[in-house]
């Protein structure tokens, strides 16, 4: 029989479930200049084809959070919690061993799908697990999606400098999905929406304040992906570092937006959310300026990571003050907010790597400055009263 847990360990399990997640986001990112030499012959694969690897993988992800939302609500997290799990780990073992782009495509694809299934209940769980300080729980557990990014970005920086490359890395990080499908067996979660019902996407539709939070969670997500997903093969191509140089930035940037989600959570209430992201959008345009065009690489690179923490509390917070506003929006909710925020996520690096090959990958990094730049403007719009939905 299932046991019912404190809601302390549940919050922690999940908390660690977000670091699976991470793996299936944060993997493919050291690997691009590898995986164009390993499947695109003598000349490599082109810019526009890797950055179509990165929407492969959100795509999924998307895919993942539309379909898990609704049925979520309906069946419950566990069997979710359970799946996405299941679904990296086979995702792992397929791209392991994928002979050609076309099914390394396929095998992405089903590792964004498990991280967006795995993506679409965590968030709702911890919400309902804690329902009194949302915003500091939810950057926790955001905070934790970038710790879980900084060992799979170590792990494969390593993998890289001791000469094991993609396919070894994939099998390395396969235990870690399959522990945890281990580790929730025994557990009960919690119920999604409140008692009394839920509020639907269709009645959330006729909100103008939720439209403003899709778009502006949308603009997150890109400024998040525009760099994370470039960041290696920026260091290595455009700024001319080696390549475990360019995969120890990464990590920095993935520790330096754990270190930004976990300032936001400690501080609680105390900080205005919308003040926050605020800051947050528009410090980030200007060092995604700057990591475009300084003429000292190093500092570049320096600016390339302080995205990290300026852009970390983008994605979270927009997450609690939507679900503040709207406490009793269940599972889909939050499967239409992960899904229009990971939609950032297909779009901009796909942009960037366009871009990049009609120009350059400076002017291709340049254009995720617009994402922060066009989000400060809604977040300060999204201030205003409550009885103004």
């Amino acid at each position: 029989m299932k046991r019912a847990v404190a809601p302390r360990l549940l919050t922690g399990l999940s908390y660690v479930a977000m670091m699976s997640l991470s793996i299936g986001l944060n993997l493919l990112p050291v690997f691009l200049t590898t995986l164009s030499a390993t499947y695109g012959g003598p000349d490599g694969l082109t810019q526009e084809q890797l950055g179509r690897l990165g929407a492969i993988m959100f795509a999924g992800l998307v895919t993942g959070i539309l379909v898990t939302g609704p049925l979520a609500d309906r069946w419950g997290a566990k069997p979710f919690a359970q799946l996405g799990n299941a679904l990296i780990a086979i995702s792992l073992v397929a791209a392991a061993f994928a002979p050609g782009y076309a099914l390394l495509g396929g095998a992405i694809f089903v590792l964004g799908l498990g991280a967006g299934v795995l993506d679409m209940v965590l968030s709702p769980v911890v919400a309902a697990l804690n329902p009194t300080r949302r915003a500091a729980a939810m950057n926790w557990l955001h905070s934790f999606y970038c710790v879980g990014a900084a060992v799979t970005i170590l792990t494969g920086t390593l993998a890289l400098r001791a000469g094991l490359g993609w396919r070894a890395t994939c099998l390395i990080l396969l235990p870690f999905p399959g522990g945890l499908l281990l580790a929730f067996a025994p557990l009960k979660f919690p119920a999604l929406s409140v008692v009394g019902g839920r509020l639907g996407l269709r009645t959330l539709g006729r909100r103008g304040w939720f439209w403003a939070a899709l778009v502006a969670i949308l603009l997150g997500g890109a400024t998040e992906a525009g760099m994370a997903q470039w960041l290696p093969a920026y260091a290595e191509m455009a700024l001319h570092f080696p390549a475990w140089l360019g995969g120890g930035a990464l990590l920095l940037f993935s520790v330096a937006m754990a270190a930004g989600r976990m300032v936001v959570g400690a501080a609680g209430p105390r900080w205005n959310p919308f003040q926050i992201m605020a800051w947050g959008c528009g410090v980030s345009a200007l060092l995604f300026i700057g990591g475009s065009f300084i003429p000292v690489p190093w500092l570049a690179l320096a600016a390339c990571i302080a995205v990290g923490f300026t852009g970390s509390c983008l994605w979270p917070t927009m997450l609690a003050v939507t679900a503040d506003r709207y406490p009793d929006g269940g599972a889909s909710m939050y499967g239409a907010l992960g899904a229009c925020g990971n939609m950032g996520g297909i779009c901009m690096p796909w942009i960037v790597g366009w871009v990049a090959d009609r120009h350059n990958l400076h002017w291709g990094l340049a254009i995720s400055a617009l994402a922060p730049a066009l989000m400060l403007p809604l977040v300060l719009g999204l201030r205003r009263p409550r009885d103004a939905a």
